[in-house]
């Protein structure tokens, strides 16, 4: 599983969340919202330490990263965190990962 996130939504991020150089952030699993890959489940984000990384990426100087536990909600996709230039948010897009 990889984590692509774009130059506009880490930019986002970075404002949004306060966020420095050296910082990360986490995607995690949460119940509830709505998903294209998981029914019943989403995606949330917050400003944590690295543990235990299942997945990372490092864009505009922010570590972005899903822990090992969370996995299993990608169900074999990669993720891609774009810039929705219309909502003025970032929006979670999937694709199945590459062999």
């Amino acid at each position: 599983m990889k984590i692509k996130v774009n130059k506009e939504a880490a930019k986002w991020y970075q404002d949004e969340l306060r966020l420095q150089a050296g910082d990360s952030v986490r995607f995690f699993v949460r119940y509830g919202g709505s998903s294209t890959i998981q029914k019943g489940f989403s995606l949330g984000v917050a400003k944590e330490d690295i543990e235990d990384a299942g997945a990372s990426i490092k864009a505009e100087g922010i570590e972005f990263f899903v822990s090992e536990r969370d996995l299993w909600y990608f169900d074999g996709n990669d993720l891609l965190v774009e810039f929705d230039a219309e909502r003025k948010e970032p929006i979670f897009d999937y694709e199945k990962a590459a062999d």
